[in-house]
C-alpha cells in the first residue's frame, strides 16, 4: 500500500529518508531493473551494426550490447570465456571479437571461434553462447529490459497520442550528446521534471517561451505527459489533422516514463533524458538528440536545453541539501501544478 494518500489536496510529498538513506536508495534502485529503458534509435545503426549500451550498466547492472544482421538483437555484452566486455564502442563488421583472448561470436549471439582450446571437453555448448534479452521497437525507438512488463500497453498513450511523428526518420545529432553528475537524488530531478510550477520562477527564457496559465499535465499508467503550449509568434508543431491535439499551438510534448527516462519533443526533433542512479545523493544525467527539422533548432521550448538544464541542477542540488536538513521531513502538493509529482510518488511506493 502506498504512503501517498490518493486523494492529492490529503497527501502529504515523500518522506526525506526516500532522498537521503542509502538503505531506501538501494530498494528503489531495484525498480530499474524491472522495467523498459531507452536502447538507442534506428538512426544510431546508420553506420554501425553493434552499438554497446554503456548507459544500461548504471540503469540495469548489466552490460547490454545492440546488433544487426538479419534483425536487430539486445545481447549479453560479457564474453562467455572470462567474463571481459566484448564491444566498447560502435563499429561495423560481422561478428563480435572478445580483445581479450579473441573469442567470436555472431551477430546473433552464438560462439563461433575460440582460439587455444584444442582438447576442451564438452565444448562448445549453449553456455558459451552470448545471453540474447527482451527488445522491442516503436517508430525508430529501441528499448530493452531484463524482465520488464509488456511494451505495447507502456506505450499506448504516447502512440495514441503522438503516433502521427514520423520518428523513425529523425536522425542522430552527436554534437547534442551531453552527460552530467548532478549532486542530488535521483528521485529529486524527476520531481523537478514533472512539473512546470517552477518556470516563473527558475527558468527566465523558458517561461517567455511558454503559455504558462495553459500548461497542463496528464497521467497515465507508468509515465506523464506534460503539454507545453506556446506564446502568440513562438515555435510550435504543424499538427495533422490526425493528431488529436489539432488547431492547437503546442510547444513541446514532455513524456516521462517510469522511473527515469524523458522523452522530449520539439518542433525540431527529439531530446532523450536518461535519468541514472549513481548513489543516494548523486545521478547521472545522459542527454541524446535525434533531429528531425534542423532549420528549427535554435527556437522555442527547445531552443537552449543546456540553459535549462543547468537551472534544474542549481534547484535540485540546492533541493538535495535542503531535504537533508532535520528541519524538514514532508511537504504539500499543489493540485494545480503538482499532480505529476504526486503520481510518480505514489507509483514509487507502491510497486
Amino acid at each position: 500500500m502506498s504512503i501517498i494518500n490518493p486523494d492529492i489536496s490529503k497527501a502529504e510529498t515523500l518522506p526525506s529518508r526516500y532522498y537521503t538513506d542509502s538503505e531506501t536508495f538501494e530498494k528503489l534502485r531495484t525498480k530499474f531493473t524491472s522495467n523498459w529503458h531507452f536502447a538507442a534509435h534506428i538512426s544510431d545503426f546508420e553506420d554501425n551494426n553493434v552499438i554497446p549500451l554503456p548507459h544500461l550498466v548504471g540503469l540495469m547492472r548489466e552490460p547490454l550490447v545492440l546488433t544487426k544482421n538479419d534483425e536487430i538483437r539486445c545481447l549479453s555484452n560479457v564474453c562467455t570465456h572470462r567474463g571481459m566486455l566484448i564491444a566498447n564502442e560502435k563499429c561495423g563488421g560481422s561478428s563480435l571479437r572478445c580483445t581479450y583472448h579473441g573469442r567470436t561470436f555472431g551477430l546473433d549471439g552464438c560462439f563461433r571461434n575460440m582460439p587455444e582450446f584444442e582438447g576442451v571437453e564438452n565444448f562448445p555448448s549453449d553456455a558459451d553462447n552470448l545471453k540474447e534479452y527482451p527488445f522491442s521497437e516503436w517508430n525508430g525507438l529501441l528499448f530493452s529490459t531484463l524482465d520488464g512488463t509488456a511494451f505495447e500497453e507502456l506505450l499506448k498513450p504516447i502512440i495514441e497520442r503522438i503516433g502521427w511523428m514520423p520518428i523513425s526518420e529523425f536522425k542522430h545529432d552527436q554534437t547534442r550528446h551531453r552527460e552530467w553528475e548532478v549532486e542530488a537524488n535521483w528521485a529529486l530531478y524527476v520531481d523537478n521534471y514533472l512539473e512546470g510550477f517552477h518556470i516563473p520562477y527558475v527558468h527566465e527564457d523558458l517561461h517567455g517561451v511558454l503559455d504558462y496559465d495553459n500548461y497542463r499535465t496528464e497521467l497515465f499508467d507508468g509515465g506523464v505527459l506534460q503539454v507545453g503550449m506556446a506564446n502568440k509568434g513562438e515555435a510550435c508543431f504543424d499538427l495533422p489533422e490526425s493528431s488529436p491535439d489539432y488547431g492547437q499551438e503546442i510547444a513541446a510534448y514532455y513524456y516521462w516514463i517510469f522511473p527515469g527516462l524523458m522523452l522530449n519533443f520539439y518542433p525540431w526533433g527529439l531530446s532523450v533524458n536518461i535519468i541514472s542512479p549513481i548513489s543516494v545523493n548523486r545521478t547521472k544525467i545522459i542527454y541524446h538528440g535525434y533531429v528531425w527539422d534542423e532549420n528549427k533548432l535554435g527556437e522555442g521550448a527547445g531552443a537552449d536545453l543546456d540553459k535549462v538544464e543547468m537551472e534544474d541542477q542549481f534547484v535540485v542540488e540546492a533541493t538535495q541539501q535542503g531535504v537533508s536538513s532535520s528541519a524538514y521531513e514532508r511537504g504539500r502538493y499543489s493540485p494545480n501544478r503538482e499532480t505529476g509529482v504526486h503520481h510518480f510518488h505514489r507509483i514509487l511506493t507502491s510497486q
